[in-house]
């Protein structure tokens, strides 16, 4: 990787005291510029943050499908026909919450700005406005014209550069960056244990059927319920292994504080190095909680801090 002194491309450098900036070649050595979070924050975290992508939206309705799928064979096929009321209950009760919650991380992970920077704010009159000093440099995206800050990529999908930028996942139609990163992994999460949930009731339900008559084990026929549950036991593991990977890599790169795209690319760190317990309080929020399980709740993401544009 090219070091800073050599990234001069649509770079600004400030030339003067008085702030005036204009496009140059590199000179001595660049400094980075401290900026606060709030100038660099997109202007759509305040409303409703969708891509408009077709693969993306038809990958996020088969993900839907396939929870309610679960959702259909566990409740009609396993739970419901069961003489035991306190099993049916208790896993009713467990498999329906979580289910309820990886719909809504989804729903969360899909629908939240994952820390787009404003798009076209890369004007002279605005770069002026950040009073540069001699040697000190911003570098600007020529795919979307804005100020990229430091650790930031742009996403040819959402056409939006993304602070943090982990991956884009089509699988929740969105980027996985640093404002939905925490839904995300809940995402993961939610849909490993139910997932594995629903992979033990199969267990249980076939030994039961094997011992008892089919035909009272279930409502359906016997073909019909072995059908269903063996696409749910496929369905179960492949989701199992695929969320369990995503769970396992998405907690790595919070605990080593290195994106995706920034361990693909073998980029070299220029940010403080903290502990994994602070780099997971920064993604999680600050205090440790139940709130840290639920999508419905909001971490800071550590806003007091102070954000570095590219050089």
């Amino acid at each position: 990787m090219k070091s800073p002194v050599h990234r001069c491309r649509d770079v600004d450098h400030g030339l003067g005291q008085t702030g005036t900036v204009a496009v140059s070649e590199c000179q001595q050595t660049e400094q980075r510029i401290p900026v606060s979070k709030d100038v660099i924050t997109s202007s759509s975290t305040s409303g409703l943050w969708f891509i408009k992508d077709t693969c993306g939206i038809v990958c996020a309705i088969v993900t839907w499908l396939l929870i309610f799928y679960a959702e259909f064979v566990v409740v009609f096929v396993m739970l419901l026909p069961s003489k035991n009321l306190i099993y049916s209950i208790v896993n009713g009760t467990l498999f329906n919450s979580l289910a309820f919650l990886a719909l809504a991380s989804h729903l969360r992970a899909m629908c939240t700005d994952p820390g787009a920077v404003p798009k076209g704010n890369a004007t002279k009159e605005y770069i002026e406005s950040l009073q540069l000093k001699p040697g000190q440099v911003v570098y600007k995206c020529p795919k979307c014209c804005s100020i990229k800050p430091d650790r930031a990529h742009h996403c040819s999908v959402c056409r939006r550069c993304i602070r943090k930028m982990d991956h884009h996942c089509p699988w929740v139609n969105n980027c996985v960056g640093e404002n939905n990163q925490k839904y995300f992994v809940l995402f993961t999460m939610y849909i490993a244990l139910i997932s594995l949930h629903a992979l033990i009731m199969v267990v249980f339900h076939f030994l039961y059927c094997f011992e008892d008559d089919w035909t009272k084990c279930s409502t359906f026929s016997p073909p019909a319920t072995v059908i269903l549950l063996i696409l749910l036991c496929f369905e179960g593991l492949l989701f199992l292994i695929f969320t369990s990977v995503m769970f396992g890599t998405q907690v790595h790169s919070i605990c080593t504080d290195e994106t995706g795209i920034e361990q693909l690319k073998k980029e070299e760190r220029r940010w403080a190095k903290k502990t994994k317990w602070m780099n997971m309080r920064a993604v999680f929020g600050h205090h440790f909680s139940f709130l840290w399980f639920s999508p419905f709740s909001t971490p800071d993401h550590g806003k007091a801090e102070t954000y570095q544009y590219v050089v």
